[in-house]
């Protein structure tokens, strides 16, 4: 045929083709091919449904209610989400996703009287209250079901593995939706045809079943936070077509890294959150495809193999909060389209290598939380398009690079927690779209300097030694929400007038500095979004009247200034009130209803407790203690706030009785009357306080005899009675095992009388058997509030702000106890402290103190006891204050170990002992045989001067409870509040115990 014949035929083609289309769409226009039977069940479907946009407020695709246009007497076939066979004018597809509705689907819904159907899209809607019911099971022809974030629940139907023609099943994030126990199997055995399979959120409850890395057909298969359980098989994987798997929040999934054959597609890997372990394959170069590789918060360990670099495709490698270690390849440099380099929460260590010359498509570098040391690699300026870069958290050190050009999208930089000195660079102040910037926890010197652009929102440089005034560009930032400068050497005087600018500042952090503050005459209504304003540690003084954040502010810390006087502002919304360790003179100010904590301590506040102070029903801290306050306490201070933890008044001058009256259900921890001018009997009300942990009622007036009873309370710790006016014998208590949780009793300078109350001794469980090396070591209180002691040795008090939950001790001194001292005593074999001093005790040393092997300090001085100082006590390697002066002691003084440490004082007045320290010389019948020297090195490895520190209770200790620590989460151990000169004088005299030794106070 030739080729004028063939153009003629594909011509006539063309023309006929063209008016049998426009024959076709003619037809259509004119004739409806919807049957009428299918229109009224998609109507009726219509009207089980209501409609609001939010229930679709998750879809990832414009929304709309696609039902709405829904009209009786059009074609159905033409509706929004509806598709229509042309021939026969059956309905073959319906997406209703993302189309706002809500309701149920019920089994007999008219949803499931289109038999036809072959995709189904249900997704982004709100059908609570329905099942994957058997229902979805009869669409035979089905090809695509999307049920996905639509709020099925319940058990889904096994009719759903019916759907043998199912290549695309998407059930994901109907969280309260499960398989029963063999329905998934049977999905995964009858569905053969799957190519994309999504059940993330669906509870599952299996362990991976093998068959389905034999579907050849898969394309992606997502089966997070199913609940998977078991070992992933350790097989060769060959799914050629597959591109996602996803089994990430199975977290009692295991296995080695799986292993693809080479030939594969994938693309996506995520397995963050399971148990997946052990090292990376150097298998891993096989995903040549891959593009996103999501390990976060496995267990993985070792190296990374160099074999990565092989992952050419390969844009966001999250490794964070692994096990890795050892030191970055230099082979990343060859991932050159990576864009999210995520290695945070591991154990890499060694130098950042250089590599980032040729990843000049990073957007995301994270490389905190790690060991890494050294400098930060030049070629970091070579990262042009990044937008956030974190080393925080390593030990890198020197100064920042200053040659750094062109990071217009840099927005977050955050290196705190390092080693960093020198000045902070000058590129850092000149990033255009710098949202954080974050250098505390370093040594940066020098000047904060001037920011040039405005788009800041977090400022943090605290803890550091930066110097100077802060600079007056800041205080035009509209959008800054948080500034932390707290722990510097700034200085300058700040007018309040400054911060008026500062509308969206919500944290505001700048104590420990020197800075000063004027108020200015238009202070009102300035920052008025504030929550936090730390203020504390500065030069503060005068009036403090700033009325900031009337709505807003819930925390406010002016400690250690030299304020004399504070206005109440009526805030609305303040929970943490600070004022302590300032000059406030006057009376106590009301705090508001709404307050949490209120610390006004170490002040000169005088006049009475206002009964206002109940109205603060929240109260769940307050101390006033320090202060010149006097008259009665108001009868409500007991149960004005069920969650009131702390009543701190000691050092005040309150007189009158204890409160009487405690809430049933009360949170009291800690009661501190210490230091008052309190009389009348130990309140019994104090029974039902069942969380009470510290009770200080020393150096009071009150008379009364032992309270037994307070033996029932299950969480005592701390029992303080010391100088009071108690009497009587301590006698035995009904309680089968009082006290079982104290461990720090002191009943000094009182007038007990009678036996040392050997029931009570035996019953002291917290003092025995004390397993330090697995027991978490942590101090008395909270993040809020932690109890204090206060030691007092040779009339010098030292303060510590923590009390060790280890530390144990026993003070009876200066009583009228007699008798012998019980033998039971050796059994409190954690004690630190012991002073039976000033008593009348007579017989021996028992010898069962051997067995107190941590003892720190013993005092039985002022006594009459009698016989030889047992030499068995050598073996006391802790021991480093023995007072047994004024005595009837007789031989030769144990030598050994401490006790060569000891002086003079520690035995005059007792004219019939001889040996070493003493001039008197020991006869030769009064030698005994040498003991056997004993090891001095404590089996923990410490000495006692780290001992000394790490427990606070040395030399043995008295308590004083109640100086709080605001939310500083420091010193790490027990912070020593001393003075110089008398901590000199102490380790000079350490060896000398004349006096009374130490006391609990």
């Amino acid at each position: 045929m030739s080729e004028h014949h063939l153009l003629l035929c594909f011509l006539f083609f063309l023309s006929f083709s063209q008016i049998l289309l426009s024959s076709c769409f003619s037809f259509s226009n004119s004739t409806k091919i919807c049957p009428h039977g299918q229109s009224l069940a998609l109507l009726h479907l219509k009207k089980s449904f209501s409609i609001k946009k939010s229930h679709s407020r998750f879809c990832r695709l414009p929304s709309y209610p696609k039902t709405e246009h829904w009209k009786e007497g059009s074609d159905c076939c033409s509706w929004d989400g509806v598709s229509c066979d042309l021939v026969t004018g059956h309905l073959i597809e319906l997406d209703l996703s993302c189309s706002w509705l809500s309701g149920t689907i019920h089994s007999n819904s008219t949803l499931f009287r289109f038999p036809h159907l072959q995709r189904l899209n249900l997704a982004f809607n709100h059908f609570y209250g329905s099942s994957v019911s058997a229902g979805f099971g009869r669409f035979s022809s089905l090809t695509y079901l999307n049920l996905s974030d639509s709020g099925f629940s319940g058990l889904i139907s096994p009719k759903i593995s019916h759907l043998s023609n199912l290549v695309s099943l998407d059930l994901s994030w109907n969280d309260e939706a499960e398989f029963s126990l063999l329905g998934f199997d049977s999905l995964v055995q009858n569905l053969t045809k799957l190519q994309k399979l999504h059940l993330q959120g669906i509870s599952i409850s299996s362990v991976f079943p093998n068959s389905l890395l034999n579907r050849s057909s898969l394309i992606s298969l997502d089966l997070s936070e199913c609940g998977l359980y078991g070992r992933f098989p350790d097989k060769e994987i060959h799914l050629p077509k597959l591109e996602l798997l996803s089994l990430r929040g199975n977290y009692e999934l295991s296995g080695n890294f799986p292993r693809f054959s080479e030939n594969n597609s994938l693309i996506d890997l995520h397995l963050s959150f399971t148990n997946f372990n052990r090292e990376l394959p150097a298998s891993i170069g096989n995903l040549k495809f891959l593009q996103i590789l999501d390990l976060f918060g496995c267990q993985f360990s070792g190296s990374i193999p160099s074999s990565i670099s092989n992952l050419k495709s390969l844009q966001i490698l999250f490794l964070f909060d692994c096990q890795f270690l050892g030191s970055i390849p230099a082979s990343l440099e060859n991932l050159t389209q990576i864009t999210s380099l995520i290695l945070f929460g591991n154990h890499f260590s060694g130098k950042i290598p250089n590599v980032f010359d040729n990843l000049r498509n990073l957007i995301s570098l994270d490389l905190s939380g790690n060991n890494f040391s050294g400098q930060i690699p030049p070629s970091i300026g070579n990262l042009t398009n990044l937008y956030e870069l974190d080393f925080s958290d390593n030990q890198l050190e020197g100064a920042i690079p200053s040659s750094v050009y062109g990071f217009s999208s840099l927005s977050y930089v955050r290196l705190q927690d390092n080693l960093f000195n020198g000045t902070i660079p000058s590129w850092l102040y000149t990033l255009p779209s710098l949202v954080e910037l974050d250098l505390s926890h370093n040594k940066f010197t020098g000047h904060i300097g001037e920011f040039q652009f405005d788009s800041l929102e977090k400022i943090d440089l605290s803890m550091n030694e930066l110097h100077g005034s802060i600079p007056t560009l800041i205080f035009e930032f509209v959008n800054l929400s948080s500034l932390y400068l707290s722990s510097n050497n700034l200085s300058g005087v700040l007018e309040t007038s400054k911060f008026e600018k500062l509308i969206n500042l919500t944290d505001l952090d700048l104590s420990n500095n020197m800075l000063s503050l004027t108020m200015s005459v238009h202070s009102n209504s300035m920052l008025p979004n504030i929550q936090t304003l730390d203020l504390s540690h500065n030069n503060i003084s005068g009036m403090f009247s700033w009325n900031v954040g009337k709505d807003t502010l819930g925390r406010l810390n002016l400690s250690y200034n030299s304020i004399s006087g504070f206005e109440m502002q009526p805030w609305k919304s303040m929970q943490i009130l600070d004022l302590h360790s300032n000059l406030l003179q006057g009376p106590l100010p009301t705090p508001p209803n709404s307050l949490f904590f209120f610390s006004i301590s170490h002040n000169k506040l005088s006049g009475e407790i206002s009964p206002l102070i109940c109205k603060a029903s929240s109260m769940g801290i307050l101390d006033l203690s320090h202060n010149n306050l006097g008259g009665m306490l108001p009868h409500c201070l007991g149960n004005f706030s069920n969650d009131l933890s702390v009543l701190n008044l000691r050092r005040n001058q309150f007189h009158g009785i204890i409160p009487q009256t405690f809430l049933k259900g009360n949170s009291f921890r800690t009661l501190d009357f210490n230091s008052n001018q309190l009389e009348g009997l130990v309140p019994q009300s104090l029974i039902i306080c069942k969380e009470l942990e510290v009770l200080n009622l020393g150096n009071n007036k009150i008379n009364d005899t032992f309270p037994h009873w307070l033996g029932a309370l299950p969480k005592l710790q701390v029992l303080v009675l010391r100088s009071n006016h108690f009497h009587g014998q301590i006698g035995f208590s009904k309680i089968k095992s009082p006290f079982m949780s104290l461990r720090i009793i002191d009943l000094a300078h009182n007038d007990f009388e009678g036996d040392l109350p050997e029931m009570y001794l035996r019953s002291l469980k917290a003092a025995m058997n004390i397993d330090e090396g697995n027991m978490t070591r942590k101090h008395m209180g909270d993040d809020n509030y932690q109890d204090s002691m206060m030691v007092t040795i040779k009339g010098s008090e030292i303060e510590f702000v923590k009390i060790l939950n280890t530390f144990t001790t026993i003070d009876f001194s200066s009583n009228k106890f007699q008798g012998v001292i019980s033998e039971c005593i050796g059994n409190l074999n954690s004690l630190r402290g012991l002073n039976l001093s000033h008593n009348y005790l007579t017989g021996c040393i028992p010898l069962s103190f051997k067995n107190l092997k941590m003892l720190e300090s013993l005092d039985l001085s002022s006594n009459k006891l009698s016989g030889r100082i047992p030499q068995e006590l050598t073996s006391l390697t802790f021991l480093e204050v023995l007072n047994l002066s004024q005595n009837h002691l007789i031989g030769f003084i144990p030598q050994g170990s401490q006790f060569q440490t000891f002086g003079n004082d520690s035995y005059y007045g007792n004219p019939g002992l001889c040996g070493f320290p003493l001039s008197n010389r020991c006869t030769t019948d009064e030698i005994p045989y040498p003991s056997q020297e004993i090891e001095a090195k404590f089996e923990s490895g410490f000495d006692w001067k780290i001992t000394l520190m790490g427990y606070g209770c040395g030399l043995v200790i008295g308590l004083s409870l109640g100086c709080f620590i605001f939310l500083s989460g420091k010193p790490e151990w027990l912070v020593w509040i001393i003075d110089k000169n008398i901590h000199k004088k102490i380790v000079r005299n350490k060896r000398s115990t004349r006096g009374r030794g130490a006391r609990i106070s």
